[in-house]
Parts: structure tokens; C-alpha cells; sequence
């Protein structure tokens, strides 16, 4: 399942394509395609989930005016706040989805994978909630550099399984998840953290996520019906956030939209076509065209691909994409936290970090900035940078 295919760069590329995954996934996903539309159209459980958000989730999450910011970078910055969702990020709005999706399809147990454990520690929070079980998949380098994650993981019950193989991140994690649903597909659900892997889960995804850009869409319209937003900003790992934010801006052409990478791991800034994880999208390949390793000071961001719904963007030249160094990145975190009281997710730190190039670059501007997460878990390793 990780094998990488060259394939011609210029081709844009779709989250509904045709998969590329072992027979024996082919039943699962043509019932999950099947349960998921079924989902999608029983008014009871659309409004059950979006009961869960708003009263459990925590939704609608604020749009906050950063004005220290603002003034110090020479424009309007505003912020999404997705790390005030339950759970500290913005994973919760797909772990409830997926998870209600499951308890609908009749499975009672779960599988996931996570990077720096956010999806896992929402599979968990949402598992527990509709009374599921868990079991979670996390590279073991991950769970020593995320351990405050790995440890909320297991104090809502979900199994964390560390996963020792290659270089212990999310990649392996993502493997390991795929194996054991190989295994266990009769009985368990996937639920996919990101916009990747095999149809329907990156359309699946995004559409879960989305609530985050209807939301500010609808803010921006109650602080100003004529005000002009210049660029949205978004860390991309796989690339659920930024998914969920872009989808309604995307036929705003007057709003620039940015993928903000970390720079070892850019995969729509260095990638090439190829197939990974049941999907054809943008890959790091080496000189072999085998997977190039990654690295990140953020564990989300260090996946070796991105959701091919935002490959497409690229390819089609409506997505920018930035590379953020992890010292651009501890920057631009600790401004945040120094100016504006609000410590966020070394994911998180990359979307600011390319704001604050941008409005150097176009002053006066309007910019959104998706805070997709809370810092806590990140603490450990920005005190070894300070």
C-alpha cells in the first residue's frame, strides 16, 4: 500500500477517482460509499450530529479579530479558533461524523491512525461519546514527542498501538491502520483522520469539515457584508483543515487561498503525481520513486502526501502553497502567544507564519488564519527551542 507510481504532474487530480487498493478493501468501501449516502440522507441522524457539535463539539467556534497582530503585520488579521473545539482541534468535527457514520452502519468498534495524535485523541473523545470502541494506531516517535496526546488517548479508552516500523510517523501509522482494517473489516470501521486515502473518504472528510469554512463565511458576513477578504491561510499536512476551511471560498475568486507547509515535508511544493494510500495525488518521491523521508517539527505535517481534492486546487492554480521552515514556524508561534494570549498547535504555527509573509508582501490586506489546534501537546518540544 505505499508503493509510489510516477505518473505526468499536469493531470489535476480528483478525490473521486478511482482507487488504487487491495481487492480484499474493495466490499468495505463500496458499503461505506453505500452507508454513507444512506447517512447523508436520513434527516434524523444529519440533525443527531449536528446536535453533537453544537452542544458537545462546542459549535460554532468564534471568529477573534487579532488586532496586536494586525497592527504588527500591517493588515487585518482575523482567526478561525478551532482550537477551542472539545478536544483542542478541529479533528472532532470528522471524529464525530465518522463515528456516528459507524454506529449507523452497525459496527460497534472503530480503527484510526494519527500524527500527533488529534485525530486519535478525537476518535477516542467521539468513540466514548456514542459508545464505541477504539483502537488507535500512532507512530511510535509520535507517541514519545506527543505523549501528552498518547496519554488522553488511553484515559478515554481507546487502545493505542505504537507503530515501530520505517520512521515511526504518520505514514507507518497510516499503513498499520490500513493492514488491520484489511483484517477486520467485517467488524470495524475506518475512521480516516485527513482528506487522503482511497474514495469516498477524502470527499468524506472535507465534507465533515467544511462546517469550519460555512462558519466563517457567515462571520465575516455579520462583521461586513462589503468587506473584501484578501487570502485564507492553512497548515497542510493531509489536509483536513485547510479542506474544511477553502470549500466554500473556492468560487470567491477575489480570495487567494494558502496552503501552508512544513518545508521538509511539501508535497504540493515538491511533489510529484503518484499513487500512496489507496489514492493519486501530489507524492515526495526520491530518485527512485520510492517515498522520499519528511521532516517536521510538527508531527501533523509530516505525512509524505496531501488529499488529492487539494492537489487538484493546485494543479488547476487555485491553491498556493508555501513552505514554512520550523524556525519561521517557533516564530511566528510565540508571536501569537506573546501579543495575542493564544498558544496554538506547531501545525497551526505554519498557517501564521505565511500570513505574516504575505502581508509583508501586501500590506493592508484582509487575511483569515485557521487555528486548527491547541499547543498543549507541543509544549515539551518548544521548551527544547526556546
Amino acid at each position: 500500500m505505499t508503493e509510489v507510481s510516477s505518473r505526468v504532474h499536469a493531470k489535476v487530480f480528483s478525490e473521486d477517482a478511482d482507487h488504487f487498493i487491495p481487492p480484499l478493501l474493495e466490499i468495505p468501501l463500496t458499503k461505506l460509499r453505500k452507508g454513507y449516502l444512506e447517512f447523508l440522507a436520513d434527516s434524523t441522524e444529519q440533525e443527531a450530529l449536528q446536535q453533537q457539535l453544537r452542544s458537545f463539539a462546542g459549535r460554532a467556534t468564534p471568529l477573534t479579530e487579532a488586532t496586536a497582530l494586525g497592527h504588527r503585520w500591517k493588515g487585518r488579521v482575523f482567526l478561525k479558533r478551532e482550537d477551542l473545539v472539545h478536544g483542542g482541534a478541529h479533528k472532532l468535527n470528522n471524529a464525530l461524523g465518522q463515528c456516528a457514520l459507524a454506529k449507523f452502519m452497525g459496527f460497534d468498534s472503530v480503527i484510526a491512525e494519527t500524527g500527533a495524535g488529534q485525530h486519535g485523541v478525537a476518535t477516542a473523545i467521539a468513540a466514548a461519546r456514542l459508545g464505541l470502541k477504539a483502537k488507535v494506531f500512532q507512530g511510535a516517535k509520535d507517541v514519545e514527542r506527543q505523549s501528552p496526546n498518547a496519554l488522553r488517548m488511553r484515559l478515554l479508552g481507546a487502545e493505542l498501538v505504537p507503530v515501530h516500523d520505517g520512521e515511526a510517523t504518520l505514514k507507518e501509522a497510516v499503513n498499520a491502520a490500513m493492514r488491520e482494517w484489511v483484517l477486520r473489516s467485517e467488524s470495524h470501521a475506518y475512521c480516516l483522520g485527513s482528506i487522503v486515502g482511497p474514495a469516498p473518504y477524502p470527499r468524506m472528510v472535507r465534507e465533515f469539515q467544511r462546517v469550519i469554512g460555512d462558519e466563517t463565511q457567515e462571520q465575516l458576513r455579520q462583521i461586513s457584508a462589503e468587506e473584501t477578504v484578501d487570502a485564507l491561510f492553512a497548515c497542510v499536512g493531509g489536509g483536513s483543515n485547510a479542506a474544511g476551511f477553502f470549500t466554500p471560498f473556492v468560487e470567491s475568486p477575489q480570495t487567494r487561498l494558502f496552503a501552508c507547509e512544513a518545508a521538509g515535508a511539501a508535497s504540493l511544493s515538491k511533489g510529484e503525481a503518484g499513487t500512496l494510500h489507496g489514492m493519486e495525488t501530489l507524492v515526495l518521491q526520491d530518485e527512485d520513486r520510492q517515498i522520499a523521508g519528511t521532516h517536521s517539527i510538527s508531527a501533523g505535517l509530516d505525512y509524505p502526501a496531501v488529499g488529492p481534492w487539494l492537489a487538484g486546487l493546485h494543479a488547476e492554480g487555485r491553491l498556493e502553497a508555501l513552505a514554512i521552515s520550523d524556525e519561521e514556524a517557533l516564530s511566528a508561534l510565540r508571536e501569537l502567544a506573546t501579543h495575542e494570549g493564544i498558544i496554538c498547535a506547531l501545525e497551526t504555527a505554519h498557517a501564521l507564519a505565511g500570513a505574516q509573509q504575505f502581508l509583508q508582501k501586501e500590506p493592508g490586506s484582509t487575511v483569515v488564519i485557521c487555528i486548527s489546534g491547541r499547543g498543549d501537546k507541543d509544549l515539551n518540544i518548544i521548551g527544547e527551542h526556546s
